[in-house]
């Protein structure tokens, strides 16, 4: 027995060790690639062509994870956030080695704003004289709206353009809550605050509906009205295309005035050497636009002592530090008064794509938004989605700005207290007992239902916290509370809607929203600084794994029933008082 603990016992040792060392070698192997690509110089050829492919989801920013570049198979891909992209752009309209953009497109799953901030870049970008050309096997709607700014447009001789017009929907989960047996406690303010459809209905209501057809209308009509200004199509013949599904042939779409050219892409690629008089642009002069964003340029003015801060603020508004993926209040206040006290800073711009969530993290972030705003110039660029905690947090800035297919509004406050008791009883088995010093010790518990006197509580405070959001919404855009309300009542309202009623002062994505900030900081130069910053790669690699490790041990713990756990935390992270977007919205 001795000699079987002692073997037991180095084997776990000998494992532990192994997966040390295979922990470190991991490690090591990544921070290698990571410290070879940073210090690799890139080189960008003459006669040269930016490499625009954009087959991922483009976030506002960044990542400085090392693992957030590698792909499922173990690959490295460089996913540039918006930010890089738009610098990129700017870089190659006076880098004479650039003689042209290849936009390499297919599916796009980012959203219309971002796409839309591209697509103003690379119109511009156009006005150096400089070409740009497409080519793409397939083109889904929103990859045919940023193509149409090419010069020319080439598609594969049996392809298609998905071209049919938006349509949104919701999922509906009520009968699923019913089925395992979970109540939805449901507490709201607004005619419009349809967040919570999605638990007790499975439909959407006629006033959603009406809310969410008017905005994706108005996107439609942005788009089209882009598109035919490229293309010199009218919008009357754009709509008929689209009514008809005209474009599901390639000979269609090009008797159509769609697209130019019909060619494999071995054609296009001689098409473009040519253009270039090179033998073969692919060898070495196609530079990919994860390359080209560490490629150095020669500084055409000195470094400015003026700095513009950029704070990025993404995800669900939640309350304390929060992770990279969402808004932590203490984070993004941390990071907003930081610009505020650091007097080289001489404006702020807040990035904001967000769907709401926390009421109360919302209102502390919006404290540093206005104190910021009583020091130094506060500018709010509005991304796809800035919606009821993500208007909140913005409406105190001097100005707003967003892009017309900018999804915003939702300006009302919802409560939900999910009662799990009749799920864990009757489908996992686990009863809940206990004891309490007090009349509503138990209050806001999960395990049982809400006492009528504890439901009326709440409702009075979600009224409250309602009229202070419309209160903060009347004060920052200088109208009454009539008026907010009139808007209000959780109703979402596209960019396009927004700047008809106030909501916004015009339209523009980031590089707007920084040129708003130099004119009232009344700067002749500034460079630009990024906050929150951003972890240390080793930091972030700790994170993931430390992540990653958690959910395995979850999986293997509960087997079947991690799907369970997965949903009880979906529905547990919305328990509070919120101020949140309707439901998720997928335009396609």
């Amino acid at each position: 027995m001795k000699d079987f603990f002692k073997f037991m016992f180095a084997s776990m040792l000998g494992f532990f060790l192994s997966s040390i060392i295979l922990f470190l070698l991991f490690l090591g192997f990544v921070m290698a690639i990571v410290s070879f690509t940073q210090n690799e110089e890139v080189v960008v050829n003459e006669s040269s062509f930016l490499h625009i492919k954009l087959d991922y989801t483009v976030e506002d920013r960044s990542s400085n994870d090392p693992l957030a570049d590698f792909t499922s198979l173990g690959s490295l891909k460089i996913t540039p956030g918006l930010n890089e992209i738009l610098k990129s752009i700017e870089k190659a309209k006076n880098d004479d080695r650039i003689k042209g953009i290849y936009l390499d497109l297919g599916g796009i799953p980012s959203g219309l704003a971002t796409i839309s901030e591209i697509r103003i870049a690379l119109d511009d970008f156009s006005k150096t004289g400089k070409p740009i050309y497409s080519y793409s096997n397939i083109l889904s709607q929103k990859a045919y709206y940023l193509a149409s700014v090419s010069d020319k447009i080439f598609l594969n001789p049996e392809g298609f353009i998905e071209f049919k017009g938006y349509n949104a929907q919701g999922f509906f989960i009520k009968n699923l809550l019913e089925k395992l047996e979970i109540e939805p406690q449901v507490i709201r303010h607004g005619k419009f605050k349809s967040a919570v459809e999605p638990l007790l209905r499975t439909d959407m209501s006629e006033p959603n509906k009406e809310q969410t057809l008017k905005f994706i209308n108005s996107m439609w009509d942005n788009s089209l009205d882009n598109i035919s200004g490229s293309r010199n199509i009218t919008i009357k013949n754009l709509n008929l295309i689209a009514d008809s599904l005209q474009t599901q042939n390639a000979a269609q779409a090009l008797s159509l005035h769609l697209v130019d050219s019909l060619v494999y892409y071995d054609e296009f690629l001689n098409f473009i050497s040519n253009k270039i008089d090179v033998e073969n642009i692919k060898k070495k002069n196609l530079i990919s636009l994860g390359k080209y964003t560490d490629a150095k340029v020669k500084p055409t003015k000195k470094r400015s002592k003026n700095k513009i801060a950029i704070v990025y603020a993404s995800g669900d508004i939640v309350q304390g530090e929060g992770a990279n993926d969402n808004i932590g209040s203490d984070k993004i206040a941390r990071a907003i008064r930081s610009a505020r006290i650091d007097e080289s800073i001489k404006a702020v711009v807040l990035r904001v794509n967000s769907p709401g969530g926390d009421a109360l993290a919302s209102d502390i972030i919006l404290r540093e938004v206005n104190l910021t705003k009583n020091e130094k110039p506060i500018v709010v660029s509005l991304g796809n989605l800035a919606a009821s905690g993500g208007y909140y947090i913005a409406c105190g800035a001097d100005k707003i700005f967003a892009s017309p297919s900018t999804i915003t509004g939702s300006i009302g406050v919802f409560g939900i207290i999910p009662n799990f008791e009749k799920f864990f009883n009757n489908k996992l088995g686990i009863t809940f007992d206990g004891v309490k010093t007090n009349e509503n010790s138990d209050f806001m518990s999960t395990t049982k239902p809400l006492s009528k006197f504890q439901h009326d509580l709440i409702q009075i405070e979600i009224e409250r916290i309602y009229s202070t959001f419309i209160g903060h919404v009347a004060k920052g855009r200088n109208m009454t509370t009539e008026e907010v309300d009139k808007i209000g009542q959780g109703r979402v309202w596209s960019g396009s809607d927004a700047l008809e009623i106030g909501l916004i002062d015009g339209f523009g994505g980031l590089d707007k929203a920084i040129m708003e900030a130099k004119e009232l900081a009344n700067l002749e130069d500034y460079r630009i600084v990024e906050l929150p910053k951003q972890k240390e790669p080793i930091e972030q690699i700790m994170d993931d794994l430390l992540g990653k490790t958690r959910i395995k041990i979850l999986q293997s713990e509960l087997g079947g029933n991690y799907k369970f756990y997965q949903f009880y935390k979906k529905v547990e992270d919305m328990n509070g008082i919120q101020a949140r977007l309707p439901f998720e919205i997928e335009i396609n």
